[in-house]
Formats: C-alpha cells, sequence, structure tokens
C-alpha cells in the first residue's frame, strides 16, 4: 500500500514508535518525520515493539514541503474547526478516496504535534481534512491512536478493494434468468407456508435486494434453482400423481 504517513513537529518520541508499529500492523511503511523534536530515540525504538523496520527506514526532514515533494493528493488530520472552511472526510470515506488517487501519484497523510495539531499554513497544503469523530465530551485522541484509525482504514478498504476486483469466467446471472428465480422462489415459499400468498410483496422485495447486492452468476442461480426444486414441498405430490 503506497500511502505515506507524515508526523509534523511530534514532541515525543514514543507516539512515533506507537504510530510505526500501528502502521507496520496494517501494512504500511512509508513513514516520514517533519523536525521531530528527538529522533532516534530509545523511547521510539520500545514503542515501536517489532515495528524497527519502519523507524530505521523513516526519512527525516526539515520541511512539510519536503516530505509533500512527490504527492499528489494529500489528506491532514486535524480536529479543529477552521475559519475558512476546508473540504472534510470521516476515515473510512478518506481511505477510500486515499486509494483511488494513489493510482494515480503518490498520497499522504499528515499528522502534527501532539499539542497544537497542524498550522493553517500546513493545512494549506493538503486536499482534505480528516477529521475523526469522537465523543463531544472528550475528544483527545492520542497521536498514535489516530494514526492507527485511518491505518485501519486504508487496511479495510484495501481489502475491499480485493474482494470487488474478484472476477469469474461464469457471466453474471441475466434479467430474465433472476426473474424466473424470484418466480421460482416465491412458489416454493408460499407451498412450504413461509409466504403469505395475500401478502408477498414485502418479503419478496427485501429477498429481490439481498441477491441483488449478492450479483449471482448464472451457475449460482442454477444451483439455488435445483435447492429450490429438491425443497419445493408440492414436488412431491406432483411426483405421486
Amino acid at each position: 500500500m503506497t500511502v505515506r504517513i507524515i508526523l509534523v513537529g511530534t514532541t515525543h518520541p514514543g507516539n512515533i514508535g506507537a504510530a510505526a508499529r500501528a502502521m507496520k500492523n496494517m501494512g504500511l511503511t512509508d513513514l516520514v518525520l517533519v523536525r521531530p523534536r528527538s529522533f532516534p530515540h530509545d523511547d521510539a525504538t520500545a514503542r515501536a515493539s517489532g515495528a524497527e523496520d519502519v523507524l530505521d527506514a523513516a526519512r527525516v526532514v526539515d520541511s512539510l514541503e519536503e516530505a509533500l515533494r512527490d504527492c499528489s493528493y494529500v489528506a491532514g488530520a486535524s480536529a479543529r474547526s477552521r475559519t475558512i472552511g476546508w473540504p472534510a472526510m470521516a476515515p473510512r470515506d478518506c481511505a477510500k478516496r486515499l486509494l483511488e488517487e494513489s493510482r494515480h501519484g503518490q498520497v499522504a497523510v499528515v499528522f502534527g504535534p501532539e499539542n497544537s495539531g497542524l498550522k493553517n499554513e500546513d493545512i494549506d497544503r493538503c486536499h482534505t481534512l480528516l477529521t475523526i469523530p469522537t465523543s463531544p465530551g472528550f475528544s483527545s485522541l492520542n497521536l498514535a491512536m489516530a494514526v492507527q484509525v485511518i491505518c485501519y482504514e486504508l487496511r479495510m478498504a484495501q481489502m475491499g478493494e480485493a474482494d470487488d476486483d474478484y472476477t469469474s469466467d461464469v457471466p453474471p446471472a441475466t434479467g430474465e434468468e433472476l426473474e424466473h428465480f424470484y418466480v421460482h422462489l416465491e412458489e416454493v415459499l408460499t407451498a412450504g407456508g413461509f409466504l403469505d400468498p395475500e401478502n408477498p410483496r414485502l418479503l419478496m422485495r427485501r429477498l429481490r435486494r439481498l441477491f441483488v447486492r449478492a450479483k449471482p452468476d448464472q451457475n449460482e442461480i442454477n444451483i439455488l434453482r435445483g435447492m429450490l426444486a429438491a425443497l419445493d414441498p408440492s414436488a412431491g405430490d406432483e411426483a405421486s400423481k
């Protein structure tokens, strides 16, 4: 996953190590540190706990401009409201957008110092704000925890893309095949007493939505039709006539 995590002005070296651990857990390795107060540091190594390779590969730079030099899309993590409105996204939507943009170039997520967050001039370099919804009564989120949230959402978005990329050699079921299946399904459910023949619409509509989401292919529809034929309570009556 080619998403860069950038930490600006981190004051506690332990947070750098914990962020590296969060990244490695979710398959990210590109860490850039902008003017960290103390790095390298034993506390960072201790908190990395197995992600020392991410720390060792981390780049330390003097400015956010340098960290973003090759980036074409940037999300800036911020919990503060801004005087000038800025596009903002929740972690799940932001993760999906970052993966989409990563197909065209380098992308990054920027986190500011623990106590103050990103400055307005840092936000000016971002395409969107990343805001993590928290309880109104307690919105203080540790830096490494914030990194963990977005890394997790990036991982989930990547896994979702892998599922979407699944392809089958078998063509999807046609509209006509689906309609025959729905008729067959309604007949069997009615014969079995599960479906009220006087009021079938609500249940059948929900079942239709279920199978629309499932996107069955032609083989799968044939399997389902075979199952319905085997379960049809009226089939035995017809065979005995």
